[in-house]
C-alpha cells in the first residue's frame, strides 16, 4: 500500500515571482519586436528646423543651427575605418542594425542609425557629437539639408 502526503503549500511569493517574470519577458519580447520594426521603418526628415530621425527609440530632432554641413559628407564605412562605430554607449546592436549612441573608431561620440555600411551620411555637429545615418542616397539628403541652410 502506498501513502501520499503533500508538502506544506508555499506562500504567494513564487506565484508573484512567476507573474513578474512573465510580464518582464513579455515586455522584453515587445521591445525586441519594436526595435526590429524600427530597423525597417525608421526615416529621416529634413526641414528648416533641422534633421529629424523618426521611428526608433533614439530618434530625435538635431537642430539645423548645430549641423556642420560644410564638414558633412557621404561615406562608405566598409572602406572608411575612422568613422566606424566601435563601442555602443547607449543603443541597440542587432545583426544588421545599430541605433543609438556609439563611439566611433576616431573617438567621436555619434548618434548612429546604420543598416547598410556602404551608403552612409556623416554629419558632425557643434553639440559634441556627429550623426551617422544609412540612407538610400546620402548625397540627396545632404543636398536637402544644404538647401535648408541659411547660405543655401
Amino acid at each position: 500500500m502506498r501513502h501520499v502526503f503533500p508538502i506544506t503549500p508555499g506562500g504567494s511569493a513564487p506565484v508573484w515571482f512567476g507573474l513578474g517574470m512573465a510580464v518582464f519577458m513579455l515586455g522584453m519580447a515587445g521591445l525586441m519586436l519594436y526595435l526590429a520594426w524600427g530597423s525597417r521603418h525608421t526615416r529621416v526628415e529634413v526641414s528648416p528646423e533641422g534633421l529629424r530621425v523618426v521611428g526608433d527609440l533614439y530618434g530625435r530632432l538635431v537642430p539645423r543651427n548645430v549641423l556642420r554641413l560644410d564638414d558633412a559628407r557621404p561615406l562608405d564605412l566598409t572602406a572608411d575605418r575612422e568613422h566606424q562605430p566601435v563601442a555602443r554607449t547607449n543603443g541597440t546592436g542587432m545583426p544588421g542594425y545599430l541605433a543609438g549612441w556609439f563611439r566611433l573608431r576616431n573617438g567621436e561620440k555619434a548618434l548612429v542609425f546604420l543598416t547598410d555600411r556602404s551608403r552612409v551620411l556623416y554629419v558632425p555637429t557643434t553639440a559634441g557629437y556627429s550623426v551617422v545615418l544609412s540612407l538610400e542616397n546620402p548625397q540627396d539628403v545632404l543636398d536637402a539639408l544644404r538647401g535648408h541652410s541659411p547660405a543655401g
